[in-house]
Parts: structure tokens; sequence; C-alpha cells
């Protein structure tokens, strides 16, 4: 099992259209091409709490670039995203980091 954890750092007053976009668009592009998530935070207290992090499980590298490439290449998927931003970006960067679990972790 590998984790990604992605981290989306809005523009200012943003993160609410992100967190809806999630909600009503992103999260069914997700079950259509089975891509697993975890969980999605907001930053409660921290450096920046304009961030949206969520978690992904992915078996391996290789079906993460599979399931995440024809989601990222789904045109619906491209036109519902662009129509989010239609006047102006929600999301000004991006992270994401891939993690894999030690034998003595809780969730393997």
């Amino acid at each position: 099992m590998i984790v990604e954890m992605r981290v989306y750092y809005c523009a200012p007053t943003r993160l609410p259209a992100l967190l809806e976009r999630f909600r009503s668009t992103t999260l069914g592009f997700f079950q259509k091409y089975g891509i697993e998530q975890i969980g999605f935070w907001t930053t409660l207290v921290g450096p920046d709490n304009h961030a949206l992090t969520y978690l992904l499980k992915w078996d391996d590298m290789a079906q993460r670039e599979a399931r995440w490439n024809a989601f990222q290449a789904d045109p619906d998927w491209i036109a519902a995203r662009a129509e989010t931003e239609k006047d102006r970006p929600i999301v000004a960067r991006i992270e994401n980091t891939f993690l894999t679990p030690t034998d003595f972790s809780a969730l393997r």
C-alpha cells in the first residue's frame, strides 16, 4: 500500500470554492476512476489556514499512475474544473508526497 498526501494551498478567500468543488464534483470523478480516499482535512492551527490536505490510498505506483492519469484526462473533469475557475483560480499551488507504512504502522 502507498498513501499519497496532497496539500492544496488556495488563493486567498478561495478555500470554500475548493471544498465545494470536491464535495459536488471531484469526489464523483474519484469514484468513477476507483480513486480511494482516506480522508480530507482543513488546517485548524498551522502556518496556512487556506489549505486542504487529503490522503489517497493506492496499491502501488502503477495503479496510481493509471487511475490518476485517466481522471486528469477526462474531458468532463477538465470542463468542470474550468467552470469552477472561470472567474479566478482556486488553487495557488499543490504539494504531494508518497508515503509507505512502516512494519509497525496500524495502517498497512
